[in-house]
């Protein structure tokens, strides 16, 4: 089962960067809320200040943020100022 740690947070290509801007907008207010990822999802942070945390710790991310989550992550989003991403599954 993954975990937090096989959680990719970089910064992306100007290759990546681009194709991002064609995937959908996500936003979501301050809030906690838990989160089990079906598949993979790879997302583009835009505004805000995220934590993600699972049984083996937590990592951060935020503006710039080239994030890929791992399928069957299990884990608990903490959205500490309002974000907005471009994402995409699968």
């Amino acid at each position: 089962m993954p975990t937090v740690k096989d959680i990719v947070v970089r910064k992306p290509t100007q290759q990546e960067a681009d194709r991002c801007k064609a995937w959908p907008i996500w936003t979501c207010e301050p809030s906690t809320f838990d989160w089990s990822y079906t598949e993979k999802e790879t997302c583009l942070i835009l505004e805000g200040k995220v934590t993600v945390t699972d049984r083996e710790g937590s990592i951060a991310f935020g503006p710039g943020d080239f994030v890929i989550f791992p399928q069957d992550l299990d884990c608990v989003w903490n959205v500490e100022e309002a974000v907005k991403k471009h994402y995409n599954f699968g």
